[in-house]
């Protein structure tokens, strides 16, 4: 047998912007494992139905139905070519679990016909809805698609380097994820960020991802979930890697944390 061919370098041509963007921004397993043990804690039971809102490649949908061979996904975006992406890379790759997974190319703020035990908006997606009347319609219709206890999962971030214009590069396995921070406006708490990859050719994917955002609060967020009628609404803050002055990864339960340089945060409320 011959050779293998060796894996051509990246570069800015010939990159698939969605697949940096899983390796390098989402963690799924954790997500899938989070949502699931604090669902469980608080109902007793597994949850097996998903609804993984602003869904784009649909790998957490992926990792979900994945977990558990009863387990079924719904995923939902705007956008039909990503859509198609996470068909092609993320479902169809594991075999007989995608049967159990749906893609709907429509509105979130549309209520579904089908109920959920559990309603997903992660990577901080739903910060598109800069009207607190927008995110208020959003969190009612989730409210309205969940079963009787049903719970909604959302992330949030913030911190005074949130506010700063920036840019932060991480190297990963082959490319440089470059988060930057365009524009943050004080008077309205709305932030311009792109996400841009370089390569080691010195080539760079500049936007390749946009986000014109409203950075709430977790004060403004829960608020906003108890006006839709969510109750037993839960933050959780991420503690602190004593050896790197960074997050840890693990999230508890909290009322009251350190307004760190940077943090990130879930918060989790049931029908």
């Amino acid at each position: 047998m011959g050779k293998k061919k060796p894996k051509p370098v990246l570069n800015a041509r010939n990159a698939d912007k969605y697949r940096l963007y899983q390796e390098s921004v989402q963690e799924p397993l954790s997500e899938v494992s989070f949502i699931a043990y604090h669902y469980k804690r608080t109902h007793g039971r597994p949850a097996m139905s998903l609804r993984e809102d602003f869904c784009g490649t649909g790998l957490v949908s992926a990792e979900w139905v994945k977990s558990h061979s009863k387990r079924t996904a719904v995923g939902v975006d705007l956008d039909a070519s990503v859509l198609v992406w996470g068909l092609k890379h993320n479902f169809l790759p594991i075999g007989r679990a995608a049967s159990r997974v749906k893609q709907l190319n429509q509105n979130v703020l549309k209520v579904t016909t089908e109920k959920f035990d559990v309603i997903a908006a992660l990577n901080f997606s739903y910060f598109v809805f800069k009207k607190r009347a927008d995110l208020l319609a959003y969190f009612r219709a989730a409210r309205a698609s969940l079963k009787p206890g049903g719970m909604i999962f959302v992330d949030c971030y913030g911190g005074p380097q949130s506010q700063m214009v920036m840019c932060e590069r991480t190297r990963q396995k082959g490319f440089t994820y470059i988060w930057d921070q365009h524009d943050y406006n004080p008077v309205d708490s709305t932030t311009l960020c792109y996400i841009h990859f370089g390569f080691p050719d010195g080539s760079t994917m500049r936007k390749a991802f946009t986000y014109d955002w409203r950075l709430w609060q977790p004060a403004e967020i829960q608020e906003a979930l108890t006006e839709a009628g969510f109750n037993d609404i839960t933050l959780y803050w991420e503690g602190d890697d004593l050896k790197t002055g960074g997050g840890n990864g693990i999230f508890r339960a909290t009322k009251r944390a350190e307004n760190c340089d940077s943090w990130i945060a879930y918060i989790s409320a049931c029908r």
